[in-house]
């Protein structure tokens, strides 16, 4: 899209505010639509020089610390901020600002409040993961190795 519209503007000398905003749709879905996807796979950036020589307990406590006071509050945080915001947009179905573009910012803005959804549910994701993984890691250790 942005290389028909960069041909569009330099060779044909035409250029569409509705193809430009459409870029802005989809990084918005990409971005902000493939977050929890992201955290589900591990992607997203941490200081991996530290955290990718820890065990697997040690790695439960991370993540498990990480999602209680980073993950959760924040994403609670964004959904709660965004929810007035959203809901402004749609209760008057909001529009671009430029009569040729995209009449449909409700939808663009509601990306937030999908985006602050997934993360959170994720979050629960792995912190019952980590949970179960600490569970699992202290109920190994108790157990005694069979003898024959």
């Amino acid at each position: 899209m942005q290389f028909a519209i960069v041909i569009g503007h330099y060779i044909f000398h035409v250029g569409e505010i509705f193809l430009q905003e459409s870029l802005l749709y989809m990084h918005s879905m990409i971005f902000l639509g493939a977050a929890a996807y992201t955290l589900r796979h591990n992607g997203h950036v941490r200081v991996d020089v530290f955290y990718c020589h820890f065990g697997e307990k040690t790695k439960a406590w991370v993540n498990l610390l990480g999602t209680l006071f980073f993950l959760l509050p924040v994403a609670g945080f964004i959904g709660w901020m965004a929810w007035p915001y959203v809901m402004d947009s749609w209760q008057s179905l909001e529009g671009s600002i430029e009569s040729s573009g995209i009449q449909a910012v409700y939808l663009l803005k509601s990306m937030i409040l999908f985006f602050a959804v997934t993360v959170l549910l994720q979050g629960f994701s792995l912190l019952l993961h980590s949970v179960l993984t600490l569970c699992d890691a202290e109920h190994l250790s108790e157990e005694k190795p069979e003898t024959l």
